[in-house]
Formats: C-alpha cells, structure tokens, sequence
C-alpha cells in the first residue's frame, strides 16, 4: 500500500510539473537562470538559516505543555523532516520530525505529532494575516479585480475555519483524559484491548494539543510564526528580485499565500503543485 501510494504521488508530481511546462520555452528558463543574480540567489539562501531556527524556537513554545526541549534537538529535528519532505513523496518528513525529537527528549511521539497540528493552523492563520495586510493596501496599491474579491472572501473563510479548529483544539486539550474516556467506549464494537490502545493514543495526542488552552504560549507561538512567514516572504521576494521580476515586498504575501496552496499537494519538494 505504502509502495502505491508513492508511485502515485512521483506520478502526480511528474504530472504537474509536466502541466506547468508544457507551455515553456526550456532553452529561454535555460538562458534566464544563468542570467540570474548570483549574489541575491546567495543571500536568499543564507535566510535558510534563521528561518529553521525560528521554526525551532516555535516549536519550543508548542513542546511546552508536552515537556522541555533543547533547541539543538528542535533544530536537528526540523532540518531532518524538511530535507526528507524535499526529497521523497507524501511529507514524510511531517511524520519523521516529531519522532526524531520525542526521541531524542525522551517525550511522546504521539504528543509531539499533535503540535505539528496545531503548528499548521499557526501557518495558515499567519499567512493569511499577512494577505490581509496586502488586500488592506497597507503594504501599497494592488489592482482591483473580480479575482482579489474572491481572494478575500475565500481568505476571510479560511481564516474562520482556522479560527474554530483551533477552538475546537482547545477544547479537545482541555481534558485529555476525557478525550480517551470517550473514545474509550468504542470497545462496544471494537475488541476491548484495540479500544484501550486507541483511547491511549487519543488521550496523549489531545496532551500534545496543550499550547491551545494557554492563550499566553499560543500567542507568542503566533508571534513567531508571523516572524517565520515575514522571513520567507523576504526569501521569495529576493529570488524574485534574482532573476529580475519586479514585484514589492508586499506583493510576496499574495504569492505565498498562493504557494500554500499549491504546496499542499504532497509532492516530493512541492514540485508541481508548487510551480
């Protein structure tokens, strides 16, 4: 099953990248990269730096209702799952992370997982303030369309649901052995030992969602996040810059919003549904 499921997601990452090239004129992309501003590309790299430990410190703030972590392990953990989802299909690196870290900390894998749940309701709601920024013409004019209409209405709905998930994540971390009491009692269908094993998961897993119910950490978790998302808002707008497309900085947070999108189809690198 596992050997299917990747042979279908290369497929679909050949597919798309196939779609979006279809069009191109490989010996004109050839040209314009070797074009491109070697000293900005470098620069855009470096920000790779600080932007994994900013990722690093974040997830300290989401550890913390789940026990200490050492930066160093944050960081070899996030360096770790994100060069694995850029090389192999289906993010395995999303799932590899955690358990790199529970181990090396000696915490619940299944706790550790929970706060990379919570962690990409951060993204999306720090993603979309900063679309709102743009929408707002508070980081300067945008073109008036029927498309920024439905941008907008489609963010501000988006924003809700993320808004609610995390209420509902709250609520869920608010009594974790609550949570494995109820799902305790699917032992009225399911063998008694599966039901216990499963209330068990269930319960650590709502422990990992614990930074929900304390608006102090969650708030500053945010804080970091909009740092993240402004540091690679920075990063795209120096590629950009690199080979020579005029765009302004607030420009990238309409794009990455876009790209969020995009990337959410889980293709080795993003390759395809990115582009």
């Amino acid at each position: 099953m596992k050997s299917l499921r990747t042979a279908f997601v290369s497929l679909l990452a050949v597919a798309l990248l196939g779609w979006f090239l279809r069009h191109a004129n490989l010996g004109d992309v050839w040209r314009r990269m070797l074009a491109a501003d070697l000293g900005l590309l470098f620069g855009a790299t470096l920000l790779f730096v600080p932007m994994m430990f900013i990722r690093a410190i974040r997830w300290q703030y989401l550890m913390r209702p789940v026990g200490p972590v050492r930066i160093w392990h944050a960081w070899r953990a996030t360096m770790i799952g994100f060069a694995a989802s850029n090389v192999l299909p289906a993010r395995v690196g999303e799932v590899l992370r955690p358990f790199l870290l529970a181990r090396s900390e000696r915490l619940s894998t299944t706790s550790a997982f929970a706060t990379i749940v919570v962690e990409r309701l951060l993204d999306g709601l720090a993603v979309l303030f900063l679309l709102a920024l743009y929408l707002s013409g508070l980081t300067g004019r945008h073109p008036e369309s029927p498309l920024m209409t439905t941008i907008a209405a489609s963010a501000g709905l988006t924003a809700a649901g993320i808004v609610l998930l995390l209420v509902l994540t709250a609520a869920l971390s608010a009594r974790p052995d609550r949570v494995g009491r109820l799902v305790q009692r699917s032992e009225r269908v399911l063998p008694a030992r599966f039901a216990g094993a499963l209330a068990r998961l269930a319960e650590t897993f709502s422990h990992g969602l614990g930074v929900a119910r304390s608006p102090r950490l969650l708030t500053q978790s945010l804080l970091w996040t909009v740092g993240l998302w402004l540091t690679i808002s920075a990063q795209t707008w120096i590629v950009t810059s690199a080979f020579g497309i005029v765009m302004s900085p607030g420009g990238t947070f309409l794009l990455q919003a876009l790209l969020v999108i995009g990337i959410a189809v889980p293709t080795p690198g993003g390759v395809g549904g990115f582009h």
